[in-house]
């Protein structure tokens, strides 16, 4: 990873160029003060022979100027140049005297004969090459402005500073290798660092987080510090916020109702199982799915781009297809979130509510329609009994016995409804108790014997096991009555009802009617149990029917914890079973 680094090699590079840098500035500094060093140096060397030199020079012959010249020189290991004032060179240990020019106007010559001594640096025409000069004036043979001038090649004053150039080239290379070393380690150290926190901060809500914080009391360690105490902060709140989630989840997951949310273009963001089951949809439901992929139903998607658009509460009872034909209540909403607007929408399923509704229309339809017809009659033969016809010999006893027949309607059909209310609420009338379904048979059987002779029907019995059962005897018998009574009515001329009851198995008990009545067609076998249901109306008001005796009879086997079936065929009869749990052996 610290060769790869992009900050390790911007530290590497940027050290190496620092250092680089340094050294650069630092040696050219160095050379150059050496160098100046070098060239004061010899100045002052210079300056010190030819002030040796210059007391000689007092008691050496004009004729011997140049030889002297030539001793000098050789002595001073520098060329050595005698000039009079006027600027003629008298003596030189390099050059012939002769042919040299005059040397008044050289700036060394004319600061020394201005201040005693002068120095400079410059190219010699004479040798065609740089030297360093040193004049000193003097007074030979009794005159003054004489000089003496010393000087020594440039080449040889390099040649020391080049020594010494070197050497600190030795050791600017020995340092940068030192230092470069020591920045590898450091940017090797300080990358390793900034790597432990970048793995920190990648995972912050991982629990072991602490452990590759980097430590120290630099800004790096007190980064480390922060680091680790946001960690312990962020996994208390992703711990928070996970547990706010799982509860979220759990209390939609276990409503009962739909929840749907999408977003501004209709895509799914969210749904509880409830709604998956009431669209009969494929679980899950993929996220950010459309719904009309989901749901092809327009009311629905009507009804959230209303609410996107008007961005108010809506409430709507729609029966969806997709829910094969159920009825909710769906109120939907306008819904913000980080990603943007969208909608919530609630199913409440009402479709047990519905079908309630509907019964109580019904119910209430039917008591009214069931009430008016005896009650009209009622009202229409008292009427005309009061407006003369009481001394009509002939019909004034037909009429009465006609009201009295219809009071009669009119009381079983408030007894039905008083005995269904009382099985449909559920109040507890008698403790249930051990009941012979054989004596309830017989009992009801009596009942309505006199019926069945007068409708030439023959009531036989089968096989009558003496079964007990636990409920209500007087309900039972009258859930029984209601059974051949509808048996001995609905039957033809000199038609047949047979019963029987018993145990086909241990636990169980049975109770069968069968006549060879009119049956009942297929298409009304699931609803004959409903108040007030009729297959043929006409027949039922003939024969004095209320339509409740099929549902007592339901309610009340339900209440003994039994079941109650039917087969039927049209124009052959019908045949109703009840199965009830048994308490024991026989009788």
């Amino acid at each position: 990873m610290t060769l790869s680094s992009p900050i390790f090699r911007k530290l590497l590079a940027s050290s190496f160029l620092l250092i680089a840098l340094t050294l650069v500035i630092v040696g050219f500094q160095m050379a150059r003060v050496t160098s100046e060093s070098q060239r004061e140096s010899a100045q002052q060397r210079l300056m010190a022979e030819v002030s040796i030199l210059s007391e000689e020079l007092g008691n050496v012959p004009v004729s011997q100027l140049a030889a002297w010249a030539q001793q000098a020189g050789q002595g001073a290991q520098a060329r050595a140049t005698v000039i009079d004032p006027s600027g003629v060179v008298r003596g030189d240990s390099q050059h012939d005297p002769e042919t040299m020019e005059n040397h008044a106007n050289r700036p060394e010559i004319q600061e020394a004969i201005r201040s005693g001594t002068g120095s400079s640096i410059r190219h010699s025409a004479t040798l065609d090459r740089d030297l360093c000069y040193v004049a000193w004036r003097i007074n030979y043979a009794g005159q003054q402005n004489w000089v003496l001038r010393l000087a020594v090649p440039l080449e040889d004053l390099d040649a020391a500073t080049a020594k010494v150039r070197w050497r600190i080239f030795q050791a600017s290379l020995l340092t940068a290798l030192v230092a470069l070393f020591l920045a590898y380690f450091f940017s090797r150290s300080f990358t390793r660092r900034i790597g432990q926190l970048r793995a920190a901060a990648e995972g912050l809500v991982d629990a072991r987080v602490g452990a590759t914080l980097p430590v120290g009391d630099d800004e790096l360690g007190a980064l480390g510090r922060a680091l680790r105490q946001t960690s312990s902060q962020l996994q208390e709140l992703m711990t928070n916020l996970k547990v706010e989630s799982e509860r979220r989840e759990a209390i939609l997951a276990s409503m009962v109702e739909g929840v749907l949310a999408v977003d501004a273009d209709l895509r799914v963001t969210f749904s509880n199982q409830a709604f998956v089951e009431a669209v009969g949809a494929l679980a899950p439901i993929r996220d950010r799915v459309r719904l009309i992929e989901v749901v092809r139903d327009p009311a629905l998607t009507d009804l959230l781009k209303e609410v996107l658009r008007s961005g108010q509460t809506l409430k709507q009872r729609l029966q969806l297809t997709a829910a094969e034909g159920r009825v909710f209540e769906i109120q939907a909403a306008p819904l913000t979130a980080p990603a943007g607007p969208g909608a919530i929408a609630i199913l409440h399923d009402i479709t047990d509510l519905d079908r309630l509704e509907r019964v109580r229309k019904d119910f209430v339809a039917n008591v009214s329609h069931e009430l008016r017809t005896p009650l009209t009659a009622i009202r229409g033969y008292a009427e005309t009994l009061l407006e003369g016809a009481l001394d009509d010999k002939e019909n004034n006893r037909r009429f009465v016995e006609i009201i009295q027949a219809h009071s009669i309607r009119l009381n079983n059909i408030a007894s039905d409804l008083l005995v269904l209310s009382e099985l449909e609420s559920g109040k507890h009338v008698a403790d249930p108790a051990p009941v012979s379904i054989r004596e309830a048979l017989e009992s009801a059987l009596r009942t309505v014997e006199s019926e069945a002779r007068v409708r030439d029907v023959t009531l036989r019995t089968g096989r009558l096991d003496d079964v007990r059962v636990l409920g209500d005897k007087t309900r039972l018998e009258q859930a029984l009555v209601n059974l051949l009574d509808n048996a001995v009515k609905f039957n033809r001329a000199r038609g047949e009802v047979r019963v029987e009851c018993g145990s086909p198995s241990p636990g169980e008990a049975f109770i069968a009617i069968t006549d060879t009545g009119v049956g009942i067609p297929s298409d009304d076998l699931s609803r004959i149990f409903e108040r007030f249901y009729r297959v043929d109306k006409a027949r039922s008001r003939e024969v004095g029917g209320t339509g409740l005796g099929l549902s007592i009879v339901k309610h009340v086997v339900e209440r003994m914890k039994g079941t109650v079936f039917v087969e039927s065929q049209l124009g052959k009869g019908s045949t109703f079973t009840l199965r009830f749990p048994a308490l024991g052996g026989r009788d």
